[in-house]
């Protein structure tokens, strides 16, 4: 049981309440117009960040002669906001989601300035970390605000809106990012994106006022398994970190490392998602469990791409931004298609899973001959995870009680952001084993592992449906786009 409490909690929800006049508004209307333009200028931010860091990761790599921690490059943004993630899941149950979330934009702001003056790799990647903090904490607090302001008829459309999000970013951020370290210095794409978080602050500041938070009835009791978390979520970024390290420096010495490493994730894992996440169990583990494997899968091949065209068809950073490019907008204009759609999420995520495998498979095939042709196949990757990630996020909100809304959107980041990096770590890994006179061996071998944890997504995927308790035989069937 729950209770609501906080300065403006009212009698009845407003936002769920039928017989509310404002209930036929829309992502745009007075009720819902600062929270939609706060989170969406959110996330572009952050989907420019990524979009130009993967353009110029290249160039920064060797200016500063860290391409042994390339992969780290991403791998420290991504273990960083494990713990982060569950933090801000824990403190968004308690406080509700405005405090984490400007303590989020702080601290993202506090990493884009530490990369952007980084002397060198080591310094660059402290930054990178600093930002996977600020991220990890930031998103949660936005996936709580959506459950918080939004019904549950605007949800796919919010998520639809966040895919939009990445659609200047496609269009400008590889270009810009390029041109930048092109003509101004590398540095300005974490520099010159600073101001930029002040509007979207000032526009959630108001939307956020006076949101309900949700009391557990058994405090002590989620107190107690709050402290679980934190200490699994340490141990699971000690041990993703120890493990990558170890791939990092192959070598018998090492062994001990890389089996710490994964004690860590052993010990650390299970507490942080819902029970049956690792068995593949129906309803939300499984939800979980297939964000991690395409997240994993895609992003991987997404760091990689770059590395290919400039290392292996002489790309300008520019052009090998075009061809992220070509994905993102396959991915936003997938997302805009399901948030309007009836069919059920479950179809979506099916889909999207059997799309990303394929992308990736062709993708991994043409750079082994060509640069040009994997933009055509990776729209393909992007399409999958257009009609993939928006409506995992929809099923997960709709399988998860108000009172684990934060812990449970906290599972689905770490998902996210641990199967990043730890399949990027891997890659990276065995690119560097293979050496730059075999690059192309590396990459391939580094892609097919892709396809293959891509493929396991869509067994996972057949196993969304959660049973009813009234019945072993019937399944909750999950909603639609716009159901």
């Amino acid at each position: 049981m729950t209770t609501v409490t906080g300065p403006s909690a009212p009698a009845a929800d407003p936002v769920q309440d039928a017989s509310d006049p404002g209930r036929a508004e829309g992502l745009l209307g007075r009720r819902h117009r600062a929270a939609t333009l706060g989170i969406v200028l959110v996330v572009t931010l952050m989907a420019f960040e990524a979009m130009a860091v993967a353009t110029v990761m290249p160039v920064i790599a060797r200016e500063l002669d860290g391409l042994a921690l390339y992969a780290w490059g991403f791998s420290a943004t991504l273990i960083a906001g494990v713990p982060a993630n569950v933090l801000a899941g824990g403190w968004v149950d308690r406080s509700g989601p405005s405090t984490p979330m400007l303590t989020g934009l702080a601290a993202f702001v506090a990493g884009l300035v530490i990369a952007g003056a980084a002397p060198d790799m080591w310094i660059f990647v402290a930054g990178r970390a600093v930002q996977g903090l600020g991220t990890g904490i930031a998103m949660v607090a936005t996936y709580v605000l959506i459950a918080r302001v939004y019904p549950d008829r605007l949800r796919p459309r919010v998520f639809a809106a966040l895919s939009a999000a990445w659609v200047l970013p496609a269009l400008i951020g590889p270009a810009i990012g390029g041109a930048a370290a092109e003509r101004l210095g590398w540095r300005w794409v974490f520099l010159g994106l600073i101001p930029l978080v002040v509007p979207p602050t000032l526009m959630l500041v108001p939307a956020m006022r006076g949101l309900r938070r949700t009391v557990h009835s058994n405090g002590a009791k989620a107190g107690s398994r709050r402290r679980r978390q934190y200490l699994a979520a340490i141990a699971a970024a000690l041990g993703a970190a120890v493990f990558l390290y170890g791939l990092d420096h192959p070598g018998w010495a090492v062994l001990p490392l890389i089996a710490a490493g994964l004690a860590g994730l052993a010990i650390g894992l299970p507490p942080l998602f819902p029970a049956g996440t690792l068995r593949m169990r129906r309803g939300l583990p499984s939800v979980v469990l297939v964000r991690a494997l395409l997240s994993g899968s895609f992003f991987g091949t997404d760091v990689f791409i770059p590395l290919a065209l400039t290392s292996l068809h002489g790309f300008t950073p520019t052009q090998a931004g075009l061809v992220l490019t070509v994905g993102a907008l396959g991915w936003s204009a997938a997302s805009q298609i399901q948030g309007r759609s009836k069919r059920s999420g479950a179809f979506y995520v099916r889909l999207g899973a059997a799309l990303v495998t394929t992308g990736i498979a062709t993708s991994t095939l043409v750079l082994q001959v060509t640069g040009w042709a994997a933009a055509l196949t990776w729209i393909v990757g992007g399409a999958g995870m257009g009609f993939a990630i928006g409506s995992l996020s929809v099923l997960l909100l709709e399988l998860s009680p108000e009172e684990e809304q934060g812990s449970n959107s906290s599972a689905l980041q770490i998902a996210d952001t641990l199967g990043s990096s730890l399949v990027v770590g891997v890659a990276g890994a065995l690119v560097t084993a293979f050496g730059t006179d075999r690059l192309a061996l590396g990459l391939g071998v580094a892609g097919s592992l892709f396809a293959a944890i891509a493929a396991v997504g869509i067994v996972a995927a057949l196993r969304l449906e959660a049973k009813a308790r009234t019945g072993a035989g019937t399944r909750i069937p999950l909603s639609g786009g716009s159901s």
